[in-house]
């Protein structure tokens, strides 16, 4: 499980394929990895991979299947930045929301413009994902818990808006995104069991 809450910046510095995936060597000078062993779950723009390797205190390596590559998007480009969460301990601070590293579906930025010292980021939601989505709800955006502004369904899924602070975006890889990004996204996980059980009591 994670929070949500961003604790660095990572760079992919290589990419090596295999049969069923890719081998990525990850360097994180931010990320204290002094009590990272393997086996260890890091989040990596939202996407739950375990630790395979330790090189040394600032680099390790994870797999990533095909599957994971097929469901998300920023895991396979060499050079690319990724936002970096290891998992949560029993007793820390939730500061952003319950988070289980799955990605649930890839959005679409539709806009990303100034708001004063903010930005408005205006995402598209693949339509499987929008019954999950409510204003002023938690939605994750590429590892990071964040709360929509705004949600409107469109034919092809629905379509929300998130305010970010200079913070936000100075200390996580969403400065960085543009019109056109492709983002990973994750539904909040009471969203999740609420439609199981009202879709349980209704058969």
């Amino acid at each position: 499980m994670f929070t949500g809450i961003v604790q660095a910046i990572g760079k992919i510095e290589r990419v090596e394929p295999f049969a069923g995936g890719v081998r990525l060597t990850v360097r994180a000078p931010g990320l204290d990895m002094s009590d990272v062993v393997l086996g260890d779950s890091i989040s990596h723009n939202g996407a739950c991979m375990t630790v395979i390797e330790q090189i040394d205190p600032q680099r390790y390596r994870i797999d990533v299947s095909d599957e994971s590559l097929r469901c998300t998007v920023g895991l396979d480009a060499e050079g690319g930045c990724v936002n970096l969460e290891k998992a949560m301990r029993l007793g820390d601070m939730v500061g952003g929301h319950l988070v289980s590293g799955h990605v649930d579906g890839v959005g679409e930025v539709l806009s990303f413009d100034p708001v004063g010292d903010n930005r408005e980021l205006v995402v598209r939601a693949p339509k499987a994902m929008a019954r999950y989505l409510a204003a002023k709800g938690s939605v994750v955006v590429n590892g990071v818990s964040l709360t929509t502004n705004s949600v409107r369904d469109v034919e092809d899924g629905c379509v929300f808006s998130i305010n970010l602070i200079p913070h936000t975006l100075s200390v996580t890889t969403l400065g960085q995104l543009a019109a056109g990004a492709k983002v990973n996204l994750e539904i909040d996980l009471i969203a999740r069991y609420v439609e199981r059980m009202l879709g349980t009591e209704h058969r």
